[in-house]
């Protein structure tokens, strides 16, 4: 298992910005596929970003040309840059890793979006 911890989130305006951070515990930033997914209570966790070893980077529809997924490999650290935010992307933001049975998952970061 590894420690995954995130930070970043906020309360911010529509149309403003955040960047989210995860730290992990080890060496695995660049060694796996990383990825960020979002919470809404009452909702299923879904995946908004990921990035794989090779740099190869995936975004779901919504968020496609708003949110910018990164990692620095010499950081153990992962960033989320969200612009252009909207009332709709409030939600608890996830750091995931895919380590142990269950993947490996960071406490959350809350994200609201004010219209």
């Amino acid at each position: 298992q590894v420690q995954l911890v995130e930070s970043g989130g906020g309360l911010v305006q529509a149309g403003g910005s955040l960047r989210l951070s995860c730290v992990a515990s080890g060496s695995i930033v660049g060694a796996v596929t990383m990825s960020w997914y979002r919470q809404v209570p009452g909702d299923q966790r879904e995946l908004v970003a990921a990035v794989t070893r090779s740099g190869v980077t995936n975004y779901a529809d919504s968020v496609k040309g708003r949110f910018t997924i990164s990692r620095v490999n010499a950081k153990n650290t992962i960033y989320l840059q969200m612009n252009n935010l909207k009332p709709e992307d409030t939600a608890v933001y996830y750091c995931n890793a895919p380590i142990g049975a269950t993947g490996s998952w960071g406490q959350g970061t809350q994200v609201t979006v004010s219209s």
